[in-house]
């Protein structure tokens, strides 16, 4: 596992880079992570996911916490049915497990990312809220998340700022055991 301001070291420093690329997003929005997710129409499908399963007054709580959230794009790249599938009140656990995957406890920046992963010899493990583990790695100047099933993320934003932690944009979404 890794420091927390490792960690936070290494996002930063691909953010500060700029390395990535930025979606309709407002760079230092003041609202929560479910407002600020809610204010670009990016994340649409994250947004609704997280009301359907139940997860609003948790992310909108005080934190921190930093979530990897998946674009709109990103959750297009899943099998045809498969969100739909997921928003049903039937698959509420299965889309609670997916969901709190992408959440980490704290406020990780990406300058502690890419330092951690540099100090673990090119990849540090995050553990989320879910139980399971991210492994972040960098591809270039990107840095890239290794989920449980093997799938890979580029995260294309960092550091976007809320009033209770940090979001980092995706562009797949990761998937647990």
């Amino acid at each position: 596992m890794i420091n927390r301001n490792t960690l936070r070291a290494a996002l930063f420093a691909v953010a500060a880079a700029g390395l990535v690329a930025t979606p309709a997003v407002h760079a230092q929005p003041a609202g929560d992570i479910v407002d600020t997710a809610a204010s670009s129409a990016d994340f649409s499908t994250l947004v609704a996911a997280v009301k359907a399963a139940g997860l609003v007054e948790t992310l909108k709580g005080k934190g921190p916490f930093t979530v990897f959230a998946p674009t709109n794009a990103a959750f297009a790249k899943l099998p045809a049915g498969t969100v739909e599938t997921l928003l049903k009140p039937e698959n509420k656990a299965t889309l609670t497990a997916i969901l709190t995957y992408h959440v980490v406890p704290g406020k990780l920046m990406a300058k502690d990312v890419v330092a951690a992963i540099k100090a673990g010899g090119g990849k540090a493990e995050v553990k989320t809220v879910q139980g399971g583990t991210l492994t972040a790695s960098m591809m270039g100047n990107v840095v890239m998340l290794r989920d449980a099933k093997g799938g890979m993320s580029h995260v294309r934003t960092a550091d976007l700022g809320t009033s209770n932690g940090v979001i980092h944009v995706i562009d797949t979404v990761v998937m647990p055991k």
